[in-house]
């Protein structure tokens, strides 16, 4: 990444209460989108202003959005959106591929989890069906659902089809409650991924490949979590009639759950990286604002074929992985608390390069950090169950502050459909950890009586290393980009617990 003291100082120039632009370097196109109040636009540093102009005036990119919880990310900004008719780049996928959030709704009212004896025999529950940290697998906690590597190579080729979620004994029923069920390969088919997945074996460029599917059912470390949730309905007649389609029940336990793609996609993704930038060296391609992370390939190469495929095949991963940890969740409430029973809300992803029209033609929209919001009305959403609605839209503020469910409304046009991830880091994980009290951060969740697996909360994942999230919520509701429907109160977080404990 380029020295941004070489750089200009670049300047948002406000258009509304909650939106902006960014113009480009001597006005050479359409400037930069940006959502986000004066507050939250004061978040945004100077190098991850440069990062969105890097990325926006990199070939073949038309248009570029700025989340409220943009921060520095992988060559593109965490928090941007991008769409290109001709290219394709794996920094605004990032390394975890298809990371995404889920929310199971269960039958239980929220008094039912009131005893912290019973907040911690869940959580104990969970964990012995849940793996959490790096690295972590099936093998590590004894009431895991095993999966073999034969299962584990259809499971990465087709993703969440009826058979392979029976086979897993997930209701069949929840693809239906899915983004994305299945990704295909470049060309439209399942076979493409077979065939990609059996070369990279044979080649040895997939090593361990046997422990990456063990990973299948796990958390991860950072900022991945699972979170048992009160549901507050907003009190309007929108809010409620919209909650009743998605299947929130006001007062009623929910969880949820925000990981990705694991070890499987991070070795694609990484795999991928090598080999475009090695490309790029030996043609000596220039990198985008000199940014090696900007790495691309154009529409129709061997080099984007490759990575279409890695991308559907992590992003496969990814959709059963979720699938599996809210089956085990089910299954650890069901333990604890016999005859619980629990439908899946959503599951959506903010790592993620999908073909959708913009501008009335056929581009790739990458998402990194940033979430899809189709309104009511959309095409992509005819034959689901969100035609009339919009789909939800699971945002992740912090435990102490909550979550949201948000729906969109017609306004999402101008962020190319998208709406932030969550927060957004308001500091880095150095300087979270060389800042925060680790004794006012644990008293900070006794106060609040919410309940964790770890000894000691990690600090790069506290709620002051995250920004305002009413004030992010307030940016979206006011760029009229989605409107909030529910909002989440925590009773319980699962963490990486082997990092805290460090």
């Amino acid at each position: 990444m380029n020295d941004i003291n070489t750089k200009p100082q670049r300047k948002l120039i406000p258009t509304g209460e909650a939106t902006a632009i960014l113009p480009l370097p001597h006005d050479d196109g359409p400037p930069i989108t940006v959502i986000g109040t004066e507050s939250i636009r004061a978040t945004f540093d100077q190098t991850t202003l440069q990062q969105a102009i890097n990325s926006r005036t990199a070939p073949g990119v038309e248009k570029l959005v700025l989340n409220p919880d943009a921060h520095v990310g992988y060559g593109a900004p965490v928090g941007c959106a991008m769409a290109s008719p001709s290219h394709i780049y794996p920094g605004p996928v990032g390394v975890d591929i298809k990371c995404s959030m889920s929310l199971l709704q269960l039958d239980v009212p929220g008094d039912a989890i009131e005893d912290r004896r019973t907040r911690r025999a869940l959580i104990d529950a969970i964990c012995a069906r849940v793996p959490t940290g790096a690295g972590k697998g099936q093998r590590n906690v004894p009431k895991a659902r095993r999966v073999h590597p034969q299962l584990g190579r259809v499971l990465a080729a087709e993703g969440a089809t009826k058979a392979n979620l029976e086979m897993l004994d997930i209701p069949r029923q929840w693809r239906h409650r899915c983004e994305d069920a299945a990704h295909v390969g470049h060309d439209d088919t399942t076979d493409a991924l077979y065939n990609r997945l059996d070369q990279l074996i044979a080649t040895d460029r997939f090593p361990a490949f046997a422990n990456k599917i063990a990973q299948l059912g796990s958390y991860g470390g950072g900022n991945h979590f699972g979170e048992c949730e009160i549901v507050h309905v907003d009190d309007n007649d929108r809010a409620r009639t919209v909650a009743e389609s998605f299947g929130l029940k006001d007062g009623r336990v929910a969880f949820l759950s925000h990981c990705g793609s694991r070890g499987f996609g991070h070795n694609l993704a990484m795999g991928q990286f090598k080999s475009l930038q090695q490309h790029f060296n030996d043609w000596s391609i220039p990198y985008p604002g000199g940014d090696r992370e900007l790495c691309y390939a154009p529409l129709g190469t061997d080099e984007a074929d490759a990575y279409l495929d890695d991308m559907a095949l992590g992003a496969n991963f990814a959709t059963i992985n979720h699938m599996l940890i809210n089956a085990l969740v089910l299954e650890a409430f069901q333990e604890v608390l016999p005859g619980a029973t629990g439908q899946l809300v959503y599951f959506i992803s903010h790592n993620i390069a999908r073909k959708e029209i913009v501008d009335n033609k056929p581009m790739w929209v990458m998402r990194k950090g940033a979430t899809r919001a189709f309104p009511a009305g959309h095409h992509a959403l005819k034959d689901t169950p969100f035609a009339n609605t919009g789909h939800p839209i699971l945002l992740p503020g912090d435990p102490q502050r909550g979550s949201a469910v948000m729906v969109a409304d017609a306004g999402a046009e101008q962020s190319l459909y998208s709406v932030n991830h969550g927060a957004g880091r308001v500091l880095g994980r150095r300087a979270a950890i060389r800042s925060l009290d680790q004794k006012s951060i644990d008293a900070s969740f006794d106060d609040k009586d919410i309940l964790t697996n770890c000894r000691n909360y990690p600090r790069d994942e506290a709620p002051d290393a995250y920004k305002d999230f009413n004030e992010v919520l307030h940016s979206v509701k006011s760029a009229n980009l989605a409107t909030e429907v529910a909002r989440l109160q925590a009773r319980f977080v699962i963490k990486d617990a082997s990092k805290a404990d460090d």
